[in-house]
């Protein structure tokens, strides 16, 4: 069969149809099995990638090393300190570089400019493994989960708990309305997505038969939802100042088992991890000597409950990235 995805970078999941969302998944339900059964499926054997990150990460970067090596590819790891990318040489110059010793590329930091830049001169598949903007690796393990435990996806309603405006919210609300879904960002006004970014998901939703809500109150966010979604408070790169301020404000939208009763009987709850569920952590115990709460974003009772699905999310990050990546290299599917 021909590859349509062959040569094709990920920035966004707006750069994919909802047909070619489900073949993705497709692909990665297939590699899950393999992987399960323990059977041998090297096809990518002699190509190599390399794993550009600013910013850490333990599910981003074992997913895509550990995806890479079941593939039969080498990979190579350049953090923060690994490359003179941005410093001593432009991000165009780096790509070209790195396009001319490897297969793809995948990136995981800050500004989404430098993943647009990146794909457009490495002359090789980009992927993106987060920005600030968007993170639709995560987003695409989210709505592998989602189908394995309703068996479908359109239809369904998630409410996002949180601060919308970053890549979670953003990367929801797109997945949401491609593939005619309901998505809701439960948060203070002043923590809703882009305006213009929501007016293109409306359009999109539209056209598939989901929706786009934006309201400032859990009880209806929750509302017979069949997906709870939170993330943390606070991300990746803002300042610890921080912390004080956004729980005053994002208190009120914890993800506690009054909220998940809201849902729907058959409610799931997730989340894209970390989480601050309990003291368990440096952060979490320093939160709670200067704030005196013992978690933030989602009760312990919550993320341990037989609801939470957070630990089968994470691993289908590993499926749904190899999808991605044997997609965007091999000659045939």
């Amino acid at each position: 069969m021909s590859n349509n995805f062959k040569g094709r970078s990920l920035k966004t999941l707006l750069d994919y149809t909802q047909a070619e969302i489900y073949e993705l998944l497709d692909i990665a339900t297939d590699l899950k099995d393999k992987k399960h059964h323990n059977k041998d499926f090297t096809p990518l054997k002699g190509k190599n990638v390399v794993l550009l990150f600013e910013k850490d990460s333990t599910r981003t970067r074992c997913a895509f090393e550990v995806g890479a090596l079941d593939l039969g590819m080498g990979a190579t790891y350049l953090g923060p300190t690994g490359s003179q990318m941005g410093k001593k040489e432009s991000i165009a110059d780096t790509a070209r570089v790195l396009g001319r010793m490897y297969d793809g590329i995948e990136y995981r930091g800050y500004s989404q400019k430098i993943v647009d830049t990146l794909s457009a001169y490495a002359g090789v598949p980009v992927w993106n493994g987060l920005t600030n903007e968007y993170h639709p690796t995560q987003v695409l393990a989210d709505l592998m989960t989602i189908r394995e435990k309703f068996g479908h996806l359109e239809g369904l309603t998630l409410a996002y708990f949180g601060d919308a405006r970053y890549n979670m919210g953003n990367s929801l609300m797109i997945g949401c309305a491609i593939m005619g879904m309901h998505f809701r960002a439960v948060a203070p006004k002043s923590f809703w997505p882009d305006q213009n970014l929501v007016k293109k998901c409306q359009e999109i939703a539209g056209r598939s038969g989901g929706s786009i809500t934006l309201t400032e109150s859990p009880a209806i966010g929750a509302n017979d939802a069949d997906v709870v979604y939170t993330d943390v408070w606070v991300s990746m790169g803002e300042a610890d100042t921080e912390w004080q301020k956004r729980i005053e404000v994002m208190k009120p939208y914890r993800v506690t088992k009054i909220i998940m009763d809201k849902a729907s009987k058959k409610a799931i709850f997730m989340h894209c991890l970390p989480a601050f569920h309990n003291t368990d952590t440096i952060i979490g115990k320093d939160i709670f000597e200067k704030f005196g709460i013992d978690c933030m974003e989602v009760t312990d009772e919550v993320f341990e409950s037989p609801q939470s699905v957070v630990f089968d999310e994470a691993e289908n990050r590993l499926h749904t990235i190899k999808a991605i990546m044997y997609a965007s290299l091999a000659e045939d599917l």
